[in-house]
């Protein structure tokens, strides 16, 4: 194996790839990245996979002699990144094991790994589908909803989004048992897919870990329009660009029937400009901080006006107060400042509507005029 590559492109596609590589590997092989120099492509590729994110990336090198080896991910990309930005050369001695990596003045070896010992990649058998997401609907749905996922793996089904598609619509869902937040984007045309003779399948229904969609939203930010093409059965999902295939196990359980949470009536409604009630809860925020992280609401239907307020003992209070309209009775409801704060930043649009049934039952904040969008918020209990 012999080949030649732009510094650059090397660290960058590093970079990229050694995000997938397993932060606490079980086994030696799956601390390194698989290098494979095609010579009838005339490109590298790289592949990391830690038995449940794989990421595999490919760009254009001038291959002298095609081969295969894998180098340990960390020592590489700390080698590679500092290195000038000139022509890489890198090639293997006669046993296989040994690489050599010049650069400008720099000569370094690393020992490798045999590609053998490398875990193979998940593959979609013929009983899987195939259908293509637009890019643009992607990241919208997913800057909605990850932040929502949980953190706690006891809960694993919770720490991913959940994406079902129909014919005209995907939807995103995402809770971690205090709030949930659900998006509704555009879906492809099934009679016009984006490659003639494809099938589209729409019979999409699975949930993907938060790891890999964050990945996946790195990805899609380098394309930001047309479609990606994926394919998926019970166990794995794979979505391809041009350059760059991501690769993710599927969560396995059957995800809360999120939909029966959302109440169907409302006796409260306030409509508010977002970004004055972002400014002004960021600001209550940091007394806050200081007990609990709750924040109060006060819901003044006469003065049509809604007012933050944060009370710590023997510390400091504060209070701010926003113009709203309002239908409805008056009424002091708490929330958890932080899961306030978030819904508010992936609410996309310049208004938005707060509509309520009383202190304890759940909140939803949806954006007017924008992405069909929900954020149901439990309120917390007010101890006087």
């Amino acid at each position: 194996m012999r080949l030649v590559c732009p510094q650059n492109q090397l660290a960058a596609n590093l970079a990229l790839v050694g995000r997938a590589v397993a932060s606490r590997p079980t086994h030696p092989i799956l601390a390194n990245i698989r290098l494979d120099a095609i010579s009838s492509s005339q490109s590298l590729g790289m592949t990391a996979f830690d038995l449940n994110l794989g990421i595999q990336v490919s760009f254009p090198a001038q291959v002298v002699e095609a081969g295969s080896i894998t180098l340990p991910a960390k020592l590489l990309n700390d080698i590679v990144s500092r290195l000038p930005d000139e022509d890489v050369t890198i090639s293997i001695d006669k046993d296989n094991t040994m690489v050599t990596i010049l650069c400008g003045s720099g000569r370094y070896q690393l020992h490798g790994l045999p590609v053998e010992e490398f875990p193979e990649l998940p593959q979609i058998g013929e009983d899987g589908e195939r259908t293509y997401l637009p890019v643009e609907s992607m990241l919208s749905g997913l800057a909605s909803t990850l932040f929502a996922t949980s953190a706690d793996d006891t809960k694993r089904i919770l720490t991913g989004v959940h994406l079902t598609a129909s014919a005209d619509r995907l939807e995103f869902a995402a809770t971690d048992g205090h709030r949930l937040a659900v998006v509704q984007t555009g879906f492809l045309d099934a009679d016009e897919p984006p490659v003639t003779g494809d099938t589209v399948s729409t019979n999409l229904e699975v949930t993907i870990p938060a790891r890999a969609l964050r990945e996946l939203e790195r990805m899609l930010n380098q394309q930001t329009e047309g479609a990606i093409a994926v394919k998926f059965d019970r166990a794995n999902m794979i979505f391809q660009s041009a350059s760059q295939i991501l690769i993710s196990r599927l969560l396995d359980g059957t995800y809360p029937n999120y939909r029966q949470l959302i109440p169907n009536r409302f006796e409260r409604q306030v409509t508010v400009e977002r970004k004055l009630f972002l400014s002004a809860l960021e600001r209550i925020a940091v007394l806050a901080d200081q007990k609990n992280n709750i924040v109060k609401i006060t819901i003044d239907s006469t003065g049509q006006e809604i007012s933050l307020s944060v009370e710590a003992p023997d510390v400091a209070a504060g209070r701010e107060s926003l113009p709203s309209q309002i239908s409805g009775e008056d009424l002091e409801i708490a929330f958890n400042v932080k899961y306030l704060l978030d819904g508010l930043k992936a609410l996309p649009s310049n208004e938005i509507q707060i509509q309520l049934n009383n202190s304890t039952s759940p909140a939803v904040l949806i954006p007017i005029g924008a992405t069909k969008m929900t954020y149901l918020l439990m309120p917390v209990q007010i101890r006087n």
